[in-house]
């Protein structure tokens, strides 16, 4: 499949869906030194802050991935089909410091076309960011006594928000 340019303003989403059931893998690192780290996730947003396209991610400290995220200043978000499921469960469930749980998915890492973390062949959907803001949750701040019951371990998610600098996927699923 061949992936074509979309401009923010023709990009089309349904992002409650695409984070619940469809997923996405975060990359960060340098794709051209061969460091770099995948994860798939389901939490976030897409949307416009300080009057830019951006992608918020999040990422507790106890994953391997926010090493990456702590030290490279950008990061690509892609989107799969439903036959990458699989891949996307062991990207999510195994940890890249015990394995080459990118080499295990069988997911191709490429070059991104404007950030240095890597994208994959395989997605049809591609969102690269470079980093913009990032803060840890702080439990203080939350208004929902149910969050609390998600950080049993104390290991609360830093936020990251990445303008995104480049969107390029399957046209006929991603703009109207």
């Amino acid at each position: 499949m061949t992936l074509e340019s979309i401009a923010y303003n023709e990009f089309i989403l349904k992002s409650l869906s695409a984070w619940e059931d469809g997923w996405f893998v975060l990359t960060c690192g340098d794709f051209e030194k061969g460091d770099f780290n995948a994860m798939t996730i389901s939490w976030g947003s897409i949307g416009v802050i300080w009057n830019k396209p951006f992608v918020q991610v999040v990422v507790r400290p106890t994953r391997y991935t926010y090493t990456f995220m702590q030290k490279y200043p950008d990061f690509s978000v892609c989107a799969f089909g439903e036959e990458y499921r699989k891949a996307l469960r062991l990207l999510g469930s195994k940890s890249g410091r015990k394995m080459d749980k990118i080499s295990a998915s069988k997911l191709t890492p490429i070059q991104s076309q404007v950030v240095s973390a890597p994208s994959f062949a395989e997605a049809n959907l591609v969102l690269e960011c470079r980093k913009m803001y990032q803060a840890p949750f702080l439990p203080a701040s939350f208004l929902d006594p149910d969050i609390n019951k998600l950080y049993s371990a104390n290991d609360y998610h830093t936020s990251y928000f990445g303008e995104i600098l480049k969107i390029y996927g399957d046209r006929s699923k991603y703009v109207n």
